[in-house]
């Protein structure tokens, strides 16, 4: 029965038409979230007492280093979902979302390095936080390349599918690595559990920020996910009805 459920509702053509349904909602709630948000981030918060204006890249690194591991982790369930149920729509989202999530990684990384200047004074150190994150990129990339090298795609999906869960060990090594290792990073302003430590002055926008750039994020996934069912269903002749 969820079996069933799982292929009826996650068929591509199912998929592309509800795409096409909620998109542009999705696009223009993204976009004025993320634009009111950072011009508020940049223009309207204080000073921090203590890094000054610099802490104000927040606003892209927050949002971008979280969606880079968030990224991975919906590939790893992406890949557990077409390994037992063999979801085809799962394995495309595998492979559609590998590129943003390095694009959102390499933002992480770049604008970490620009706040690193002068809060630490320099613009990398090999610690825990910044080298798995490294690691993360490169994984992504690996990933990209070693799919662009398989003609067959069904076995390309299978390893795929199977590295991308393995790598999933990386992901708790990144959230927890300022506590497990002494590392410059500092550890995380907004968490579930805790107060957050950063003041609401400043958290409010960093909250915006990083919802609007989920969604602006969440458009980029869908329309690559388009572009990897038209590539592998282009045979079929409801795409070229569509199309």
């Amino acid at each position: 029965m969820i079996k069933k459920f799982i292929h009826q509702f996650a068929s591509p053509k199912t998929y592309l038409y509800q795409v096409d349904r909620f998109y542009g909602y999705i696009f223009l709630f993204s976009i004025i979230t993320y634009t009111i948000s950072i011009t508020w981030g940049l223009l309207y918060t204080p000073e921090d007492f203590v890094q000054g204006n610099s802490y104000r890249i927040i606003y892209l690194h927050v949002p971008a280093s979280f969606l880079s591991q968030s990224l991975y982790i919906a590939m790893a369930i992406s890949s557990i979902t077409y390994l037992i149920w063999r979801v085809k729509l799962a394995a495309y989202l595998v492979i559609a979302i590998a590129p943003i999530g390095a694009m959102t990684t390499f933002i992480a990384l770049i604008s970490g390095s620009i706040w690193g200047i002068p809060t630490w004074g320099t613009w990398w150190q090999w610690d825990a936080r910044i080298t798995s994150t490294l690691i993360l990129f490169i994984m992504y990339l690996g990933l990209i390349s070693l799919h662009n090298s398989f003609s067959n795609h069904e076995k390309a999906d299978k390893l795929l599918s199977w590295l991308v869960i393995v790598g999933a060990i990386n992901i708790p090594i990144i959230k927890k690595s300022v506590d497990w290792w002494s590392t410059l990073h500092q550890s995380a302003s907004i968490t579930l559990t805790d107060k957050p430590s950063i003041d609401p002055v400043m958290l409010y926008p960093l909250i915006g920020s990083i919802t609007g750039f989920f969604g602006l994020v969440i458009c980029l996934v869908l329309l690559s996910s388009k572009y990897q069912i038209f590539i592998r269903e282009k045979n079929k002749s409801w795409v070229k009805d569509y199309v």
